[in-house]
This record gives structure tokens, sequence and C-alpha cells, in this order.
């Protein structure tokens, strides 16, 4: 695995992490009907952060193999679309919309998981939880809409 390479893809995924942190849940989030499964606070940055050292890792030792070009355009989409989802969701309020995102985010998310697994089994393996999570965030987005017909979404024209 090359250090700096996974340095790169590390550093990537905290800024596409820092949608959170510019777009925080808030009050909003918390008045939303959720369902009784909903994951507590607490394990949403523990998940995300070792989801992101995870997937660096994979990447890093993907990255430098023969044959490695659909793992990093897998890799690349599933970045871009985690970083919009939090923008989507929490920012603009858009549960649906959301929900839109995050079914392209699921489907790089299994796509990255299924060519780095054929290239290197332990950057598959590394790719598990966050197919996982993702699938969780998944559903808990849906039951979210769902339970929330009405949620109002942002009016950026009042801003």
């Amino acid at each position: 695995m090359e250090y700096i390479l996974f340095a790169l893809f590390l550093g990537t995924c905290f800024g596409a992490g820092a949608t959170g942190g510019l777009f925080p849940p808030g009050a909003w989030y918390v008045s939303l009907n959720k369902p009784s499964w909903t994951p507590p606070n607490w394990i949403f940055p523990v998940m995300w952060t070792t989801i992101y050292v995870l997937i660096s890792f994979a990447a890093a030792r993907v990255a430098v193999m023969e044959g490695s070009h659909f793992a990093m355009a897998f890799w690349a989409a599933q970045i871009a679309f985690n970083t919009l989802w939090t923008p989507m969701f929490f920012g603009l309020r858009r549960l649906k919309g959301a929900l839109i995102v995050m079914a392209f985010l699921w489907l790089s998310v299994l796509g990255c998981f299924i060519t780095h697994w054929q290239i290197d089994f332990w950057a598959g393996i590394a790719m598990v939880p966050y197919l996982a999570w993702v699938s969780v965030a998944a559903m808990l987005n849906y039951s979210v809409a769902n339970l929330n017909p009405d949620v109002e979404t942002l009016d950026l024209s009042k801003l």
C-alpha cells in the first residue's frame, strides 16, 4: 500500500465528511419522526470515521494495481455521491431528493465492493462495512421520508 495515496484518499474522505459540519442535523432533524431502530447519534461519527479509514485503505491498495480503472471510477463516484447526500438531506431538507442520491450512492458502493474484491481480497473486505452502513442509511432515509411526508424543504430564495 502506498501511504501517500492512503493520505490523499483519507483527505478526500474527510473532505466529504466535512459536509456534516457545514450542514449539521440540528433541531430540524431532532424534530422529525424517525423509526424506532434509528441508530443512536454517537454511532454516526464512529461509523463514518471507521468507514473512511477502511475505504481509503482499500483505494490505496487497489489504485496501484493493474486493471484498477473501474474500481477507481466507482470509488470516485461513491465519494461524490457521499459528499452530495448531506447537503441534500440536511442542507436543503429534500428527503426524497436525498433518497435518489442515496440510491446512486448505494449502487456506486456496491460497484466499489465488487470491483475492489475482484482485484484484491483485503480491499474487498474493507468495503463490506461501508456497503452494510449505506444499506442501513438508505433504509433510514426511506423511513424518515415516509414518516415525514409534509416536511418543508429549505427555500434558498429566502436566504
